[in-house]
């Protein structure tokens, strides 16, 4: 099985042309595992396959490191979409690409013949607490207490076709992410599990985030992440509709267009490397 290596800000993946590659479902999950291992495979934070679509111009079938399907990753959207382009698969800059049965239209720019960065319309934030899902007496849930082993924090939960809990803190250097990330995403009140991210603002332009990926652990960047923290800001008034999130592996730029109720993310999308592995999650290089 042919692969490469993408990655969004560190946020790395594993992609497979389903075009060529002919895999069983029913494979999928312990294939994903495998080649997710950084010791023992390839290494990523999960597969995203590449798929024909009636419904778009291409399927991303994505899977955390867990072998769980998940239904969207704004910085592996991105790497589709220069994946599709610097392969030839497409020659159009404005393309359609459906997840979990959801259409995000991604614009890519060009340069020297090969994709640098990608915008994408990742749509409109889901603020229902039904929605998104997460247990409240509430109807939305905006800078809300919950307690999590003993400690209590504020959270502003946001769905941008996946769930994810944003909480402020004063300082993301110093968090013990490894300990209480797992809490979060495994806490009663998520019925589906929760992304988390941990933002710290720097001004009304500039936040610094980091993030625990359900399925996953703390990943370099999140895209849906970094949508969900510009949509709990704003609606907090804490920042402007248009903002830089710090990540540790990079800077993507997010913008909530109040007036279409619409969330852009601008952010590269990297080729590291191309391989051939096989099930066991060998491979070469």
């Amino acid at each position: 099985m042919k692969f490469t290596k993408m990655h969004g800000c560190g946020n790395d993946y594993i992609y497979v042309n389903g075009f060529k590659e002919k895999i069983g479902q029913d494979k999928k999950p312990e294939l994903v595992r495998r080649f997710s291992d950084r010791h023992f495979g390839v290494g990523g934070d999960g597969v995203i396959f590449i798929n024909p679509s009636n419904e778009a111009d291409f399927e991303m079938e994505m899977y955390n490191a867990d072998g769980s399907r998940a239904e969207m990753c704004g910085n592996g959207i991105r790497c589709v979409g220069k994946y599709v382009y610097d392969r030839g698969l497409t020659e159009k800059t404005d393309i359609s690409v459906i997840s979990f049965g959801k259409v995000k239209y991604l614009k890519l720019t060009v340069k020297d013949g090969k994709v640098s960065t990608v915008r994408v319309n990742m749509g409109a934030p889901e603020l229902s607490a039904e929605k998104i899902p997460v247990i409240s007496d509430n109807e939305q849930v905006i800078d809300e207490e919950i307690e999590v082993h003993g400690e209590k924090y504020k959270m502003t939960c946001v769905s941008m076709g996946n769930p994810h809990a944003v909480v402020f803190v004063n300082d993301v250097s110093g968090l013990a992410l490894e300990k209480i990330g797992p809490l979060f995403e495994n806490h009663e009140r998520f019925p589906k599990r929760v992304n988390t991210e941990f933002v710290q603002v720097i001004d009304r332009k500039r936040v610094k985030m980091r993030v625990w990926e359900r399925g996953t652990g703390e990943t370099l960047a999140c895209g849906t992440g970094c949508c969900a923290t510009a949509a709990a800001c704003i609606v907090n008034g804490l920042t402007e509709e248009r903002i830089t999130v710090e990540l540790l592996g990079g800077e993507l730029e997010i913008e909530w267009d109040r007036e279409k109720n619409l969330i852009f993310m601008t952010g590269p999308a990297e080729t590291v490397f191309d391989g051939e592995g096989n099930e066991d999650g060998g491979c070469t290089v």
